[in-house]
């Protein structure tokens, strides 16, 4: 657990505010309450449960782009590269009831919960998913 919450710690955000913070979810009862909250009975069975919270939802980047799901992507992204690399699985979940786990994990109003990142060993027979080709997604100088 250490070695991939410290590759979240070391995740870039916008002007380094690190305006996040990751709440580590062991407890099985909890865990359940998250997986009620999402809908998704399979968040309660994995060993653990990180909710990527943003503190500061309302920031804005000079585009016009919100900072939260932005900078929260990218540290779940850490965090799911490092528990591969460590042999375990993750599944982002950002389908839940953003009250509920508030309650839950005794969020503050003013922050927002952007993912729930079930983190476990991987089950047998799980199929690699099938993404479009680079000729489908990539354009070159111009849309």
């Amino acid at each position: 657990m250490k070695k991939i919450l410290e590759a979240g710690r070391l995740a870039p955000s916008a002007h380094n505010a690190q305006d996040w913070k990751l709440v580590v979810v062991q407890d099985r009862e909890k865990r359940e309450k998250l997986a009620q909250a999402a809908g998704q009975p399979f968040v309660g069975t994995a060993p653990v449960v990180i909710a990527a919270v943003s503190l500061n939802p309302t920031d804005v980047l000079s585009s016009g782009v919100p900072t939260c799901p932005i900078d929260l992507g990218i540290i779940v992204d850490h965090l799911t590269l490092a528990a591969t690399s460590l042999g375990l699985a993750t599944c982002w979940v950002g389908a839940f009831d953003q009250e509920e786990v508030r309650k839950v994990l005794n969020i503050p109003a003013e922050c927002k919960v952007v993912v729930l990142l079930p983190l476990g060993h991987p089950t047998d027979g799980i199929e690699p998913k099938v993404r479009k080709g680079l000729d489908e997604i990539i354009s070159n100088e111009n849309f």
